[in-house]
């Protein structure tokens, strides 16, 4: 999927963002810098507000599925700098089409050339990356409305990004997850603390009519209630004979 809007050089990035000549195809992106730090602003209305920062991301398929987990999420916007991730979905958008849901076209993918800028106003500047002195992931309370910065598949989060936030925290596994598998990782965790509230991310419903609504289409499978246990027949008029042993029951006749 290809964003809105056409990044320009990034100032934020730390890892390697030496981009070759590239022969121009067939498909041109064109697009104009917006302001992003006022689009944004103007979803920050409600009492809660998630944004989705990516510095520099590499694949469309970690950025495809980002747009996914932000569907299911209820994800605002989402906001990268960087020019490698438009450069590799022009190469084919079908073969990297992840979002099969299409939440792109519900929630914005802009390109910006700075994430700080891009942060709303009354909007928590959070990264979430394997930063030494990062809180874990499971003590962390989210705020009502948070910027969640990631950093690169194959980098980290800059330091004066770092050095600018509210709250650094981690998710405390052995070994890095892949970009995307973060996002979702964090969105879930925020959705467990605040299930309350979350419940009616995008509708009214939850349980099973959110189920219904939400699975796909070739999913009709359901949790069987257990049966209860079948009562012993009484056998009227019997008695049971004292100098019978533990293993034998005799009926007799009253």
């Amino acid at each position: 999927m290809l964003p809105s809007v056409m990044p320009m050089t990034d100032n934020e990035q730390v890892t390697n963002t030496a981009v070759t000549n590239t022969e121009e195809t067939s498909t041109e992106v064109t697009s104009t810098e917006m302001p992003s730090a006022e689009l944004a602003s103007e979803q920050t209305l409600d009492a809660s507000a998630v944004f989705i920062g990516l510095v520099n991301p590499k694949t469309p398929v970690n950025v495809g599925g980002i747009m996914r987990a932000s569907g299911c999420y209820g994800v605002d916007g989402v906001f990268y700098t960087g020019r490698r991730y438009e450069l590799a979905a022009r190469s084919g958008a079908v073969q990297y089409h992840v979002d099969t849901k299409d939440a792109g076209e519900r929630i914005p993918l802009t390109g910006v050339t700075s994430l700080l800028a891009s942060i709303p106003v009354d909007t928590k500047l959070i990264c979430v990356d394997l930063v030494v002195g990062a809180t874990p992931l499971p003590d962390f309370v989210h705020p009502a409305k948070a910027f969640y910065v990631f950093g690169p598949e194959d980098g980290t989060i800059g330091q004066e990004i770092i050095d600018k936030a509210d709250a650094v925290v981690y998710v405390p596994t052995v070994g890095c997850m892949n970009l995307a598998a973060s996002v979702n990782v964090l969105l879930y965790d925020r959705l467990a603390k605040s299930h309350r509230e979350a419940a009616s991310l995008a509708s009214s419903i939850s349980g099973d009519a959110l189920i219904r609504q939400s699975r796909d289409n070739n999913n009709r499978t359901r949790v069987k209630v257990p049966r209860a246990p079948r009562k012993p027949r009484h056998v009227k008029s019997s008695s049971v004979d004292p100098s019978c042993s533990d293993n034998a029951i005799v009926i007799t006749a009253a």
